[in-house]
């Protein structure tokens, strides 16, 4: 953790060397980390996959955007995210956390297509159109309309999630989630509340991408449906595969891996000649692949396997 902090001013100074498209991605970046860390938890520790993380990434963002609208100071609306994400992740846990394996991952993808086909009907949140004319997110009286301003704050968020998640681990709560790990039935039998703690992890999980989802409304001034696909959901759990589950190092190396790649394809696919599925297909093929290499060559994922190293 020390060599980690010793890295902050390094990546702090990263967005000053960026031109303004590589400023967005870095943006992006940072939202899919937030929300990776905690995703990588639920997976390493709990055990659980949820291939509908997205989900709580779309209250987030909806929570700030309709307080926000309804004139809610917007630090107070975003403030407001990642409880709205946490909680909805109890409500919902509660019953489908009873669930195992694929029966479980099944049941967090039907949420989001639930969530995604309520939302494109419901007027309050302005139905398949979604939300137009959110406002800037402002501190202070500063308002930050800028892609400097907001990749300053994911970058603050991305700190502020990883702390959260890496004294998580290191806490009483993470010495049984380390049990549960490795085993549920030796971890009850050691007086380990598994059930609460899959829970709780299940809501930090949620809660880390609802504020991720929450900055994401204010940097982009629009909300739809459309904006939260299930692609985005398989693409966290790639993200949190390759970098190497219950990691918080891993989950940023995956993150940024996945994302650059994807970038530097998805612009090869748009240059002229190429098929407008083009870009589509690129994406699936990155994910296909770089889950293939993680399972032959690292399959603890990249940071596990680097640590394991002689």
């Amino acid at each position: 953790m020390k060599w980690a902090y010793l890295g902050v001013p390094v990546v702090a100074a990263v967005p000053l060397l960026l031109t303004p498209g590589q400023l967005t991605t870095f943006v992006l970046l940072g939202l899919s980390a937030m929300t990776v860390v905690g995703l990588s938890l639920l997976m390493g520790y709990a055990g659980q996959v949820s291939l509908g993380q997205a989900s709580f990434t779309a209250i987030g963002a909806y929570t700030s955007g309709l307080l926000a609208l309804h004139h809610t100071p917007p630090l107070l609306a975003l403030a407001a995210a990642p409880i709205a994400a946490g909680l909805a992740a109890v409500v919902v846990g509660v019953p489908i956390l009873r669930l195992r394996g694929h029966q479980l991952a099944f049941a967090t993808l039907a949420l989001q297509l639930i969530l995604l086909s309520v939302l494109g009907d419901a007027d309050w949140a302005g139905g398949a159109v979604g939300l137009q004319g959110l406002p800037y997110l402002s501190i202070g009286g500063f308002e930050l309309d800028d892609d400097m301003d907001y990749a300053y704050v994911v970058l603050v968020g991305v700190l502020l999630v990883s702390l959260i998640a890496y004294h998580l681990v290191h806490s009483r709560v993470g010495r049984g989630l380390r049990a549960l790990a490795t085993g549920e039935a030796a971890a009850e039998a050691s007086g380990v509340p598994v059930g609460a703690y899959r829970l709780l992890v299940f809501a930090v999980s949620a809660a880390f991408a609802g504020l991720a989802g929450g900055i994401y409304s204010f940097f982009l001034g629009y909300l739809a449906p459309g904006s939260f696909p299930v692609l985005l959901s398989i693409e966290y759990v790639v993200m949190a595969v390759v970098g190497g589950l219950g990691s918080v190092g891993g989950a940023l190396l995956g993150a940024a891996l996945v994302t650059v790649v994807v970038q530097l394809l998805t612009t090869l696919a748009t240059q002229p000649g190429m098929p407008s599925y083009a870009p589509s297909v690129l994406s699936y093929a990155v994910y296909a692949l770089l889950l293939i290499a993680v399972v032959l060559f690292v399959p603890r994922g990249i940071v596990p396997s680097l640590r394991k190293s002689p």
